[in-house]
């Protein structure tokens, strides 16, 4: 009599238990869902990050506009044939004329030139605007010549208003100054001969 209460005492000790490891593990499913859910990234988060199309077709010689790319403005130049010849006389002044050391973003094999630029579209400059001394957005000077806070052989381009850095038509930083490396260039490519793409080339996206 003694061993069929035992019995019936650990059959039911055996369901309780089967049970409740049956409630923990769907409950351990149930907070998993969601944690996966979690780690994927956010439809803001792929937004601040996609590339960007942008139309240049109203971008007039000597102008510049600012995009916004991954939560940093990114400027796009369409440099004068005087402005391409300021960066050739440049060339002797910048400290790092060639990119060999640059900041955050590879150079691009096809802005690996002197203008830094597509080589069928040279007057068409892309840069990050972000200095790359402390992070400060420079301000754009294009004129050449003697002006404030500029040396009288100026060539234009761009002063960073917090610690003077300079740098030239193509984004490469003059010698002497805080900011240690060029301005990025991001991958860029032409959707067409006035819509640009950002953030994208031929190779996929940054």
């Amino acid at each position: 009599m003694r061993d069929k209460e035992d019995n019936r005492v650990d059959g039911s000790r055996r369901t309780w238990l089967i049970a409740t490891s049956v409630a923990g593990g769907m409950g351990g499913m149930t907070t998993l869902v969601p944690f996966a859910a979690s780690l994927a990234p956010s439809e803001k988060a792929r937004a601040a990050g996609a590339p960007v199309e942008v139309d240049i077709s109203t971008l007039k010689p000597g102008e510049m506009m600012t995009v916004a790319w991954r939560g940093k403005p990114v400027w796009i130049i369409n440099r004068t044939e005087q402005m391409l010849a300021e960066v050739t006389k440049a060339d002797g002044e910048v400290a790092d004329p060639h990119t060999q050391n640059p900041f955050s973003i590879p150079l691009p094999e096809y802005c690996q030139n002197e203008y830094r630029s597509r080589p069928e579209h040279k007057n068409i400059l892309v840069l990050v605007g972000i200095c790359t001394h402390l992070g400060c957005s420079p301000s754009p000077r294009f004129l050449p010549g003697p002006q404030p806070n500029l040396p009288a052989n100026w060539p234009g381009g761009w002063l960073c208003p917090c610690h003077g850095s300079t740098f030239d038509l193509a984004g490469r930083v003059f010698k002497n100054k805080p900011a240690p490396q060029n301005l990025d260039v991001p991958p860029f490519m032409f959707k067409t001969a006035t819509q640009l793409v950002i953030g994208q080339d031929e190779k996929g996206e940054a």
